[in-house]
């Protein structure tokens, strides 16, 4: 069982696939809010693909400073990998923890990563979980595997195989072939009672908005 519980460093080669996916949602929103944000979040996003991090990384920061989240997010992993910046991971941190505060599932994830792999510190499981289940709860399927893994060994939560089990079937629902891996092992651990009831929380789980 040794590979059950391992972190997820990365959750995908190329961040601003995953930062045009939540763009629509944010974009609709500023535009019920009638701000003037979505040309330049749309303009930083395109930068950044065309690998011109000089003029992402100056759209992004003003979007930032004005407390868009889609934008800290986007900082804090610009700093986290020194994708046109030096790496940081302290300023990493700095962004995904404003825009996690804004409920933000991305950051969130990247945030508890950093505190189970020490990033930028020393190792906390007790913050990683924090933020993990933050993201979870959203339905981010990495953070429901990593999320999965700490119940399973007790790091920063109790240990807990129905409830890892639960968070294991909700990343694997979702595609993530290594979360039902994980599932299938921990399963291994549990009685008929205890899948029984990790499979009906999986079942009556809904994500929070």
């Amino acid at each position: 069982l040794a590979a059950i519980g391992r972190s997820k460093p990365t959750m995908q080669s190329h961040y601003t696939k995953l930062l045009r996916a939540t763009l629509t949602a944010s974009l609709m929103l500023v535009a019920m809010a009638g701000a003037a944000v979505a040309g330049p979040l749309e303009d930083a996003v395109a930068a950044s693909e065309r690998h011109d991090y000089r003029t992402a990384l100056r759209l992004f920061r003003l979007l930032a400073e004005q407390g868009n989240a889609i934008a800290q997010s986007a900082l804090g992993y610009m700093h986290e990998t020194g994708e046109g910046v030096p790496q940081d991971y302290i300023e990493a941190a700095k962004w995904y923890r404003l825009a996690g505060e804004q409920g933000d599932a991305l950051a969130q994830t990247r945030l508890g990563f950093m505190y189970e792999m020490g990033k930028g510190g020393s190792q906390n499981f007790a913050e990683a979980a924090k933020w993990l289940r933050l993201a979870a709860e959203q339905g981010r399927v990495a953070a429901q595997d990593s999320l999965g893994g700490l119940y399973v060994s007790g790091r920063g939560v109790p240990k807990d195989y129905v409830v890892a089990y639960m968070w294991l079937s909700l990343s694997a629902a979702q595609g993530d072939q290594d979360s039902a891996i994980q599932r299938d092992l921990v399963a291994k651990l549990m009685t008929p009672a205890q899948i029984a009831e990790a499979q009906k929380l999986a079942r009556e789980w809904k994500p929070k908005p």
